[in-house]
């Protein structure tokens, strides 16, 4: 409907205002409204014990002259007014919930349109509220959900607390409502931290080849340059720690970070991946399998805290690795 044929009353006046301000459709808030009213009707039948059969049909009519609402009972071709006395009142209330809710969600689909544009970058979030399934946090003027599966394990983010979530995608249901959907856990949420931080990472004369992750414990991220005289590795962690010190702030305090130098050379790319271990010695490489010998004193660093070292290391250079003491 357009705003200029809509008849100048209050209700009217009331509704294109809304429109107006709000940019939403006209004749979608009356529709809005028209749904909303035979959902009232039900409601309060079912209050006054009349229970409505789920096959009855219902339309409801609003006279945007006069601000007035019916509903009708459709029997075949046969139209019965059923508007209860005092239905006025009830449907005022209606009106009001259901131009807020259409508010609300033109608000939220303006706001994930643009978050659209932002997909795979981080976003500052304030966490709102925790349950056993997912958590709830303030992203804009709306808010988005972080899936337990996309949370770090262990990791207890207080209410009220402002962190860095990754953008990961936008859902719709099959009403089309849109869902913000963020994470912690994915292994991009590290690539972007290091984004973030590197200036070469970001203009791209740094580059992240590989990444492997366990997140809440270790994470590997293997860098090479394509320009001459840029120390990848060095670029990464900064002069005297302070790029990776930012990295590991946006981490938990358990989470270890190790970058490495990515190399062509399968054998020495093995070596630098099984960092921190030193004085590492690729002996064979057969059947998606590495043969790896390394000193007494490095053994247990070469395999970490439950084997994740050797583990995420061979994610890394994508094979199995298997140490032995040389």
């Amino acid at each position: 409907m357009d705003l200029k044929k809509l008849p100048k009353t209050e209700f009217a006046a009331a509704v294109a205002q809304i429109a107006g301000e709000r940019n939403i459709d006209v004749q979608s808030i009356l529709d809005s409204i028209e749904f909303g009213l035979i959902s009232a009707y039900k409601r309060d039948q079912k209050e006054h014990g009349v229970i409505v059969p789920d096959e009855d049909v219902f339309t409801a009519e609003l006279a945007p002259e006069s601000g007035s609402f019916k509903v009708y009972k459709i029997d075949g071709d046969q139209k019965t007014d059923v508007t209860p006395p005092g239905f006025g009142r009830i449907a005022a209330q209606t009106a009001k919930q259901v131009i807020d809710q259409r508010i609300h969600e033109a608000e939220k689909e303006s706001v994930v349109a643009e978050f659209e544009k932002k997909m795979g970058t981080l976003i500052s979030c304030i966490v709102l509220k925790n349950d056993p399934y997912k958590m709830v946090v303030g992203v804009g003027k709306t808010e988005g959900i972080c899936p337990k599966d996309e949370q770090i394990r262990d990791e207890i983010l207080p209410l009220g607390a402002k962190k860095l979530f990754l953008l990961k995608e936008i859902t719709r249901d099959e009403t089309g409502r849109s869902e913000i959907i963020l994470s912690r856990r994915d292994s991009a949420f590290v690539k972007e931290l290091f984004a973030r931080e590197v200036p070469e990472v970001a203009n791209g004369s740094v580059i992240i080849e590989k990444i492997a992750r366990t997140a809440g414990e270790r994470t590997k991220i293997a860098v090479s340059s394509n320009q001459p005289g840029i120390d990848p590795v060095g670029s990464c962690i900064g002069q005297k720690g302070s790029r990776i010190q930012a990295i590991l702030s946006e981490l938990p305090m358990e989470e270890k970070v190790d970058v490495v130098a990515f190399s062509q050379n399968l054998t020495q790319f093995i070596a630098q991946a099984l960092s921190p271990a030193q004085n590492v010695k690729v002996v064979e490489i057969k059947n998606n399998c590495a043969f790896v010998t390394v000193p007494e004193s490095q053994l247990a660093l070469a395999i970490g805290g439950g084997g994740e070292n050797v583990r995420l290391a061979g994610q890394l250079v994508g094979l199995e690795i298997k140490l032995t003491q040389s």
